[in-house]
């Protein structure tokens, strides 16, 4: 008994493994940043606004503010860091708040963290169910095939 020959993929099948490692692409090397984010797990210190930056859209406004971070030790000083979170009326101009800095260059977060991880979990485990979905079976497949023994 020969085996069939093996099918050739589809190029649907193709083209959403393809999206499966974009999306894991874009996803994986960002899992330490946004655990730390979500974490606050950084350097404490200050945030010190300095320039509030708005962009309007239809329907809406989107804004944050910009300056300082200077940390509890004062070993770390960044200037024109922006501070997640942040919008017309979270803060004000020179009024210091209590910030953390996870190592990001131009971001810097409230001790409260950050929901950033809920985007990130959310590619990751639409490329892993892509491709569960298109290769689960084919290895449930190879892992159940009982071993042949040469004789």
């Amino acid at each position: 008994m020969t085996a069939a020959p093996p099918r050739r993929p589809s190029a649907f099948s193709v083209a959403l493994t393809a999206l499966a490692v974009l999306l894991l692409y874009l996803a994986v090397p960002n899992i330490g940043t946004v655990i730390r984010a979500a974490r606050a797990d950084g350097a404490p210190g200050v945030f010190t606004p300095v320039r509030l930056s708005c962009v309007q859209h239809p329907g809406h406004e989107s804004c944050f503010w910009s300056g300082e971070f200077r940390s509890d030790d004062g070993t770390i000083v960044r200037q024109d860091v922006e501070m997640y979170g942040s919008d017309r009326y979270t803060n004000r101009e020179g009024e210091q708040v209590p910030a953390v800095d996870i190592g990001l260059a131009h971001r810097v977060y409230g001790p409260g963290g950050s929901n950033e991880w809920v985007f990130t979990a959310l590619l990751l485990l639409a490329g892993l169910a892509i491709l569960v979905k298109l290769y689960g079976g084919a290895v449930r497949g190879l892992l159940a095939r009982p071993e042949r023994v040469p004789g």
